[in-house]
């Protein structure tokens, strides 16, 4: 009969830790050694030899003198950059060790990252376990907190705190930098500071463990893009330089092939299986005492484990124990459990991850036991794995045997019954376990199961992977791209999958802004746009062509998902491309579009509807019909406010001091600063930017030069930040007047040659084109080059009867430009 649940447990955590002494003396020569670099414990052997407990045992040993922390890899969410990242300064910070510095970067990434959301203790992962978070959020109580490295700053700077926690935070040269970082250098940011903080904060060396580092970088899978999923490990590791790292696998790390320098850092152990004494000694240990079972048991075990704590979970007999391999030992095991806990077992081993609550709604399922006590016991058996605060894994080999015994159908029975669950959950509350947001993991989880189930198609996938991103960012959706991947290298011949994987890697990034990549991977647009995945990949596409400057290629991507598509996204692709229209003189077109946005749209989506009305207000703007453009600008602003749209109400703002830029200067320079100031909060580098030139223009032509120069040189940084090359390109011109009104004709030309370059390269607003152009007649600089420019700016313009008005509004504006002040 097995054992009572009550000595299984003991079984399993405390028997004698045999013939591992090796392995651990070269542990302790690692802890020894001391050196300012980073140092790796390469733990390596096959499934079942006993890596997991061997990382268990040398935590137990190092728990009095060091500080110490574990990932666990075959937990999917610990695979991506910010959770492991979050989770390793929980498991720290209960330890003593402040993340001050880090604590503010991880809030600017997330804020980042999620832009709509604020930071909030319901919203962001371990706010309660930060002291600086915990400042910022109650010192702005009942105030919009957002995450820019400068705002958050500012923020504990009034919070009430230690004054050396405030200066040591305040000067630190990388916190006051995060805000002109790209994501992606944000991200590397954000490492480097939990490597700063841990080294500074810790006083006593740290010890961090990495098991199953198979499952972040599968040995089928260590070549192409797909061996860049360990990156962010390597570089995290390496800035690890006061401490050791044990890393656990199947195969040794092989890094020194990326990078020489590894050779001198990882210390490779391989982990082999036990000797036959080893093997008797742990049996006999366990309760198995009839000398023949023993012998038996070891020899068919190969030395591993895994098999042997099998055999002492159930207390094999000799009859039991006669076997010819160790598969079988597994499959007696299986045999000898009561039926109805096998039988939860082998339903519980289709969840990656599992705790009491999915334990109880498969149980009622499928009418089996539900209650505490057996909950109680079958977790108290050695296969199964601690997995967060409260979930629990299986075993690898104890996961795959147990899956096999269950039948396709009933496989895919499970995975929607998974499904179902995870998606309840994904709409709770967005709390967080251990670093980790519960949403986010039950998102992503209820996309793997659904998958698995049969019940997904792609436009599926990617609704999950939009709420993925809504709710846990881009790591969010990368988490739900690698489980398709996953799923993709067993059925690689479906193609409507494998497009939407392709899909997910191209809006990734965009999302950093990759233009290559995005553009790489949509060389040639040949696919069908008639499904969700294929008109999507078309958009990301068109998107990285447009970040490159390629702004008709882009145009004419939007146009065709807008003819060719009939799902919602048709509206996003009318809407980029009735925005691109509108930025390339085709004014009636683009209000066209927006006007059959606005049909179609449903009435719910007030943000698609305020987007294409303040797209029309920037349409009637660069067309000169200010009162049009006032008009659909307060109505946008009120669809904003309806929907709640934090980042529409802030856009509309920009809008509004650019408005009033030419209508009303003197109301333009508060407007402005109001703006500049929600943008700083947001980390929207474009927008301060754009905020900053109305401001400067509005200066310029109230005579306030000197303000005015100052203005245009933070947009001009801003705008460069942003790498936003049309809005650069119109600061430039209009910096060209203010060169011109204090009287350096050869700035004021030079700027406007340069303006002119860059909206010609970028294939964008020849209205502006046409301004530059009789700027530089009135300054008599014109040729036959800008000449030329400007009449193909002219030629663009739509529909053409517009034309005269729109030259001559041109031409007024320089006027008025050279004569104000």
């Amino acid at each position: 009969m097995p054992l009572e649940p009550r000595f299984r447990r003991v079984a399993a955590l405390h028997r004698p830790f045999v013939d591992r002494e090796a392995v651990m003396a070269a542990f302790a020569d690692a802890l020894g050694d001391r050196r300012d670099a980073p140092c790796v414990f390469n733990v390596v052997g096959v499934g079942g030899i006993g890596k997991s407990r061997l990382l268990q045992e040398m935590k137990q040993r190092s728990a009095e003198t060091h500080r110490t922390a574990t990932i666990d890899l075959q937990v999917p969410a610990m695979r991506q950059q910010e959770d492991a990242l979050a989770v390793l300064r929980v498991e720290l910070g209960r330890q003593g060790v402040r993340f001050d510095r880090f604590d503010i970067a991880y809030a600017v990434l997330w804020q980042r990252l999620h832009p709509h959301l604020r930071l909030t203790r319901k919203e962001l992962p371990f706010a309660d376990e930060s002291e600086a978070l915990s400042q910022i959020i109650d010192g702005a109580a009942g105030v919009p907190v957002f995450g820019t490295g400068v705002g958050l700053l500012r923020l504990l700077g009034k919070a009430t705190s230690g004054m050396r926690q405030r200066h040591r935070v305040k000067t630190d040269d990388t916190l006051s930098r995060l805000d002109d970082l790209t994501n992606a250098e944000l991200a590397d940011a954000v490492t480097y500071l939990f490597a700063e903080d841990l080294r500074d904060g810790s006083d006593r060396p740290y010890l961090l463990f990495v098991d199953a580092y198979e499952a972040l970088a599968p040995a089928s899978a260590r070549s192409g893009h797909a061996a860049a999923r360990d990156v962010w490990l390597r570089d995290l590791i390496a800035q690890l330089d006061r401490g050791v790292v044990v890393v656990a696998g199947r195969e040794p790390l092989a890094w020194a092939a990326h990078d020489p320098g590894w050779t001198e850092v990882v210390r490779h152990r391989r982990v082999d299986g036990l000797p036959m004494e080893a093997r008797l000694e742990l049996l006999a240990d366990g309760g198995i005492t009839d000398q023949a079972a023993r012998q038996a048991i070891a020899t068919a075990s190969q030395g591993l484990p895994f098999y042997l704590h099998l055999a002492v979970d159930t207390r094999t007999t000799v009859r039991q124990a006669a076997v010819v391999s160790s598969e079988e030992i597994l499959q007696r095991f299986l045999a000898h459990v009561a039926p109805e806990e096998i039988r939860t077992l082998e339903l519980l081993s289709v969840a990656r991850i599992f705790d009491y609550g999915i334990f109880q709604a498969v149980a009622d399922a499928f009418d089996l036991p539900r209650h505490r006590m057996a909950w109680e016991s079958l977790t108290a058996y050695s296969f199964v794995y601690p997995a967060g605060a409260h979930g629990r894994r299986l075993h690898q080999l104890m996961h795959a045997a147990l899956r096999d015994r269950l039948s396709p159908g009933t496989v895919r029975d499970v995975h929607a019954l998974l499904r179902e669950l995870w998606d309840s959950r994904a709409e709770g509350d967005d709390a967080a376990e251990d670093g980790v947001a519960t949403r986010a993991r039950a998102i992503r989880e209820a996309a793997y199961c659904g998958l698995r189930a049969g019940v997904l198609d792609g436009a599926d996938i990617l609704a999950y992977a939009d709420k993925a991103m809504t709710h846990g960012a881009k790591q969010g959706l990368d988490g739900v791209a690698q489980d398709l991947r996953a799923y993709l290298d067993a059925s690689p011949d479906d193609q409507d999958l494998a497009q939407t994987a392709r899909c997910l890697e191209a809006e990734s990034a965009v999302i950093l802004g990759d233009a290559a990549t995005a553009t790489r991977l949509t060389p040639t647009i040949d696919w069908s746009l008639d499904g969700v995945p294929g008109a999507r990949l078309a958009l990301a596409g068109a998107h990285g062509r447009r970040i490159a400057g390629a702004t008709g290629e882009a145009q004419i991507l939007f146009r065709r998902v807008w003819n060719d598509h009939s799902s919602p996204v048709r509206l996003r692709a009318g809407f980029c491309m009735a925005d691109l229209d509108m930025c390339q003189g085709r004014f009636g077109d683009a209000l066209s579009i927006t006007q059959q946005i606005l049909t179609d749209a449903p009435d719910d989506d007030l943000v698609l509807r305020g987007d294409a009305v303040r797209l029309q207000h920037l349409g009637y703007r660069f067309g000169f019909d200010l009162d049009a453009s006032a008009r659909s600008l307060e109505t946008a602003a009120a669809l904003y406010e309806r929907a709640g749209a934090v980042i529409g109400q802030a856009e509309i703002k920009t809008n509004r001091a650019e408005l009033l830029a030419w209508t009303d200067p003197s109301r333009a320079v508060p407007a402005a600063a109001d703006a500049i100031e929600t943008h700083r909060g947001l980390g929207a580098h474009h927008e301060i930017g754009k905020a900053f030139t109305a401001l400067a223009i509005a200066q310029f032509r109230l005579g306030q030069h000197l303000p005015a120069a100052a203005s245009f040189q933070a947009a001009t940084e801003a705008l460069e930040r942003a790498r936003y090359r049309s809005g650069r390109a119109r600061a430039e011109l209009f910096r060209a007047f203010l060169h011109a009104r204090t009287g350096d004709t050869a700035a004021a030309e030079a700027s406007a040659r340069w303006a002119v370059a860059e909206l010609v390269a970028a294939e964008v607003y020849p209205t502006l084109l046409m301004v530059a152009g009789h700027f530089l007649d009135a300054l008599g600089a014109s040729d036959e080059h800008t000449a030329a420019v400007a009449d193909r700016a002219r030629a663009q313009i739509s529909p053409p009867d517009l034309l005269p008005f729109l030259d001559d509004r041109a031409r007024g504006l320089v006027t008025t430009m050279l004569e104000d002040g």
